[in-house]
């Protein structure tokens, strides 16, 4: 987790990029992050590490442990901490981060906890088809049907897709893009959706699969026609000159 920063879910608009074409975003205030301690591989810690804490909260609302840990590094009292391993900026205890640690282009998985939706049934959970609508069919509509498989083994097995609780989970969100980044704000525009709703916190951190620096492949047409096209245009180009 090179880069990240905590946030807070604002809501979702559309902007355009430089080029006028038009993106939906979801609106993320991201800072200010205040640095609480860092953590080196020298230390009696052992590895690498930031902590950063976001969204300023009252110091009697702070359990009392967590209040001594802040105050031994001349922090102040916050909402959430988050503690990021082998952040590749370098920081100390009382810095500031925020939104300006990505740039438009960037690429950013969003970590948050998605929407509770409460205790659902197997159609609207697992997207089940129910039963029949007519034919005599009575009070079997929305049912998942057998679940003991008869006489063997006669029992109910683990993992069987049943009615229960739905959402409320902590899912990632991969490979967004960074549309634009509000400095004075500290606001970051990303592409898409993040897990949750509109005030819930999320964890943005650089994206694993696609880093800073990440270029994205130029696609190569594989059609007969054009590889056709293709080839006869390199010969003609490396052609020698007809002789007189």
């Amino acid at each position: 987790m090179p880069l990240g920063l905590l946030g807070k879910k604002l809501g979702h608009t559309r902007v355009y990029d430089a080029s006028g074409v038009l993106h939906p975003v979801t609106v993320v205030l991201a800072g200010p992050n205040y640095v609480m301690q860092v953590k080196t591989q020298a230390s009696k810690d052992g590895y690498n590490a930031v902590q950063l804490g976001f969204d300023d909260q009252k110091e009697q609302r702070l359990t009392k442990p967590l209040l001594g840990h802040i105050k031994k590094f001349n922090g102040k009292a916050v909402k959430r901490i988050k503690e990021f391993r082998n952040f590749s900026k370098e920081v100390k205890p009382g810095d500031t981060v925020g939104a300006t640690l990505f740039v438009p282009g960037d690429f950013v998985d969003a970590i948050g906890v998605t929407k509770g939706q409460g205790f659902e049934g197997v159609v609207k959970r697992h997207h089940f088809s129910g039963g029949d609508s007519t034919h005599g069919a009575k009070g079997f509509h929305r049912r998942n049907g057998a679940i003991g498989q008869r006489l063997f083994p006669g029992t109910v097995m683990r993992g069987m897709r049943m009615p229960g609780h739905m959402g409320q989970v902590q899912r990632t969100a991969q490979n967004l893009e960074i549309i634009q980044v509000h400095e004075a704000d500290n606001l970051l525009l990303i592409k898409g959706s993040c897990p949750g709703a509109e005030g819930d916190y999320v964890i943005i951190r650089e994206s694993k699969k696609r880093p800073k620096g990440w270029v994205r492949p130029v696609s190569v047409s594989t059609s007969k026609k054009a590889a056709k096209a293709a080839a006869a245009k390199a010969a003609t180009t490396t052609a020698a000159p007809a002789k007189k």
